[in-house]
């Protein structure tokens, strides 16, 4: 398996493309995904009670359709909270696309991310969407500017690709997606689109997605909110031709490792990327007795606010960190954890057996100043592991979030 460049275009038979539909002020506001050949697909979304009409309209899309053939999102209004209207806009934004690109209605997907309570601007919708059906691209960068189009308080676009080899055939995976402000390790809390020409069958898609989003977008958090949008889509249009993926083989789980290497950096570029964000902070909990335990430690520490903050100031406040653990309900003993934290400056150890050591506080300083920290706690019950990602706390993440609707 080796890095490649591109996202969801990367893949055979993918084009996207993004623009600007006038949804917002002088952004791109709309993105649109197609396959030239129809697609097995698979989908988690938000276990937030309160559903977006988009995720009402994928969830059963997915779940009641053989396949489907393109994707259309918009930025800048969430399409949450706005009653059977919003489902009629849904299936609007559907009916809009499917005529486009000479497809079924229920073929498309729908997404949507932004304000909510706020009704969509059909209008503006329904334009866009005539504009990306002629100018779809199978080019990198038509890829690059669906990434672009599909941000709200994001700073960069997220996409990464990935090919890697099965049954003799070359095979390709890429994606995209958005986050940076409400995110919660609760499903995924984001808006993410992956696309892949690997053969398999969609029961065996669903498994690899559903699987592997606890260890990837569930394990994020930037400020404790799980959003009402919360979507990743997988795609398959069987074009790499390798021999069809029907079970757990050695195929499957090739495909599987290559899906994790996509949610993962994903993931992990949502978690750095959080509002007002100067540092990725990841955790690791290791020794643990269980994988449960392991989660629930790494997850506590990561939402911390206090230890986030700490973080941003780079203060080896070890405390917090041990604090934060003994709030989790895991059973551990505080007595027997020691906690490292490392970044590109080094790796220190700060407690060993629940005690501080005799660190340098400039060292511990150090390493707390790089953009990506990592805090490991090593609780020494066992060999289980997990890691979390989230990011600091900043000032900024409460300028942003005071003025997002204005």
């Amino acid at each position: 398996m080796k890095k490649i460049k591109g996202g969801v275009t990367a893949p055979k038979g993918f084009a996207a493309m993004g623009l600007k539909a006038g949804i917002k002020k002088d952004k791109k506001d709309m993105a649109m995904i197609y396959s030239s050949t129809p697609c097995v697909a698979a989908g988690t979304f938000t276990t937030n009670q309160v559903k977006a009409a988009p995720v009402i309209w994928d969830r059963d899309t997915i779940y009641t359709s053989d396949y489907v053939h393109a994707v259309v999102c918009n930025s800048g209004v969430a399409n949450a909270c706005t009653g059977k209207i919003g489902m009629d806009y849904c299936e609007q934004m559907a009916e809009a696309t499917a005529k486009a690109l000479d497809i079924e209605k229920r073929q498309v997907l729908v997404a949507s991310t932004g304000v909510i309570g706020a009704q969509l601007p059909m209008d503006k919708i329904t334009k866009g969407i005539q504009l990306l059906a002629p100018t779809l691209d199978e080019s990198l960068d038509g890829g690059h500017l669906a990434a672009e189009a599909i941000m709200t308080t994001d700073t960069i676009p997220k996409e990464i690709a990935f090919e890697f080899e099965i049954g003799g055939k070359t095979c390709t995976i890429g994606g995209m997606c958005k986050g940076s402000g409400m995110i919660h390790p609760n499903m995924c809390t984001m808006l993410g689109f992956i696309m892949t020409d690997v053969k398999i069958s969609k029961s065996m898609l669903y498994e690899a997605l559903s699987g592997d989003i606890k260890d990837t977008f569930n394990m994020i958090s930037v400020d404790g909110d799980t959003s009402t949008n919360d979507t990743v889509l997988l795609l398959a249009n069987g074009l790499a031709d390798n021999p069809e993926i029907t079970e757990k083989n050695e195929d499957y789980y090739k495909f599987v490792e290559a899906l994790h290497a996509v949610n993962e950096f994903l993931a992990k570029k949502i978690a750095g990327d959080g509002e007002g964000a100067t540092a990725l902070f990841e955790v690791k909990i290791v020794n643990a007795e269980s994988k449960e335990q392991a989660v629930t430690l790494a997850k506590s520490i990561v939402t911390s606010s206090l230890t986030k903050a700490a973080i941003y100031g780079h203060d080896a406040n070890w405390g917090r960190i041990l604090c934060a653990m003994g709030y989790s309900t895991a059973k551990f003993d505080p007595e027997k954890v020691d906690i490292y934290f490392e970044s590109k400056a080094g790796k220190l150890k700060i407690v060993e057996n629940g005690m501080a050591t005799d660190y340098s506080e400039a060292k511990a300083t150090k390493i707390l100043s790089e953009n990506e920290v990592t805090a490991i706690a090593d609780v020494k019950m066992g060999d289980c592991t997990a890691t979390a990602w989230g990011c600091d706390l900043t000032h900024e993440y409460v300028s942003i979030n005071a003025d997002y609707r204005s």
